[in-house]
């Protein structure tokens, strides 16, 4: 798998970014959909597919990304394909930190130090590369508008977005209410992504999922995630991660 690219998990962060503070939206969801697009792109490097609500290992040939291939050995591990609630509801401290400090040491993104309160020290990250940020929204926009179905990499991202509830970060106001709802109804576009992005609301929803079918053959019933964001401070709590502000 190539670098040329950018995987699902760096697109996604970036969406979340807001340019004018430095935080990223929805912190806690968007710990779940980093782990939930770590899978969308196993799955599209040809590694994982769907086996019900369950993930299976097709291979365990690594993909050349670190990240990736550490949640590819993981799942080769559990050595019986796991469901999706339950991967994405386990632990992934620390995951968007790596994704974060790595979009730094690409020049995608610069981190700022600073203090909340003047006395806790805190990190943001403010996006230096626009142009890719701005494409990235572009694909999802035209996607939107146009009404003509994506590319499976752009409908497993608008799923994503929409489970950890981007949707009012990327849209917002009455004005943003039918680009919302349109974002909402382009998961049934991708059936992994459309299976992550049901497994990412579940976990928020504290739901114990049953078993449920691809949306692949109807228009599937989905519910917007919501969380609510704030700063978090340098020094790590418990179910938080360290120096990560990014709200």
């Amino acid at each position: 798998m190539g670098r040329s690219r950018r995987t699902i998990p760096e697109e996604l962060l970036l969406l979340a970014l807001d340019p004018a503070t430095g935080t990223t939206a929805q912190p806690q969801s968007l710990d779940l959909g980093l782990a939930g697009a770590q899978l969308v792109e196993l799955a599209l490097a040809g590694r994982i597919a769907p086996d019900g609500d369950r993930i299976a290992v097709v291979t365990a040939r690594p993909t050349g990304d670190p990240t990736l291939d550490c949640a590819l050995e993981l799942l080769r591990r559990r050595g019986a394909p796991v469901r999706a609630v339950h991967w994405i509801g386990g632990p992934r401290l620390g995951l968007r930190q790596t994704y974060l400090s790595h979009l730094e040491r690409c020049g995608m993104v610069q981190a700022v130090e600073g203090q909340m309160c003047g006395v806790l020290p805190t990190t943001r990250y403010q996006a230096t590369e626009t142009a890719i940020s701005r494409e990235i929204r572009a694909r999802l926009d035209s996607a939107i508008r146009t009404g003509v179905p994506p590319d499976p990499r752009t409908a497993a991202l608008a799923a994503l977005a929409h489970a950890v509830g981007l949707g009012k970060h990327l849209y917002p106001g009455n004005e943003g209410r039918s680009s919302r709802s349109r974002l909402r109804d382009l998961i049934r576009h991708d059936p992994m992504g459309g299976l992550v992005a049901h497994a990412v609301m579940d976990v928020q929803n504290g739901v114990a999922a049953q078993p449920r079918r691809s949306p692949a053959g109807g228009r599937p019933q989905v519910r917007a995630g919501t969380t609510d964001g704030g700063r978090v401070p340098t020094q790590p709590r418990r179910g938080s991660m360290a120096r990560v502000v990014a709200h």
